[in-house]
């Protein structure tokens, strides 16, 4: 396993995956010095989530994103798009001068991209989808999720559905694709299960 040194954008409720991509609009200062010293080095930033309610704390596990497009504004903000790489591992924290966090992190051996769902598991999928934007109240143009691949519907759904830090983060963590979708799955259903008057899922 590969250790890498790594600069981490913590952000609640956002989460990447490999082979996806994540706009982010960067306005923070110390963020604004990450995408900066990025760019000038690998252009290569790790997302991760904070694990309590404020960012001292943070989950173990992230995703290392490489910036493609990127829009540098006249004030010092910066809109970026991250493109997955790898999910990580923290290993430890770093002691450093720069504005931003640092760690040292372990990267994971990624594999998913080959992966497929069964003709029963993408049906689960795209019902229990189905029944979840209905209920939400989301338009969404069904003939072109239908073309999506099994690799791009599963984790397009676990990066913009609006479940909470802790759900994001056992979807990021999930294992296997097939796993990932009935997590999934699992999800959106206990959400339907409430009233309504929740606007987010809770994971315990």
């Amino acid at each position: 396993m590969t250790t890498k040194r790594i600069s981490i954008f913590p952000l609640a409720g956002a989460i990447l995956l490999p082979g996806m991509q994540l706009p982010l609009h960067i306005f923070e200062p110390r963020y604004r010095a990450l995408v900066s010293d990025a760019l000038a080095r690998d252009r290569m930033i790790g997302m991760i989530q904070p694990s309590g309610r404020d960012q001292a704390e943070i989950f173990d596990v992230g995703c290392v994103g490489r910036i493609g497009d990127v829009e540098a504004l006249e004030d010092g903000r910066y809109n970026i798009i991250l493109e997955g790489l790898w999910r990580f591992t923290v290993e430890r924290e770093l002691s450093v001068t720069t504005p931003f966090r640092q760690v040292e992190a372990s990267i994971w051996e990624e594999d998913e991209a080959g992966e497929a769902l069964s003709i029963a598991e993408r049906a689960a999928l795209e019902i229990e989808s189905r029944r979840f934007a209905d209920a939400q109240g989301y338009a969404v143009d069904w003939s072109a999720v239908g073309q999506l691949d099994d690799y791009s519907l599963v984790n397009a759904i676990a990066q913009i559905a609006p479940f909470d830090a802790a759900a994001k983060q056992a979807l990021l963590e999930a294992k296997g694709l097939a796993v990932r979708s009935e997590l999934i799955i699992q999800l959106m259903q206990f959400f339907g299960r409430h009233d309504g008057s929740d606007n987010r899922v809770t994971l315990q």
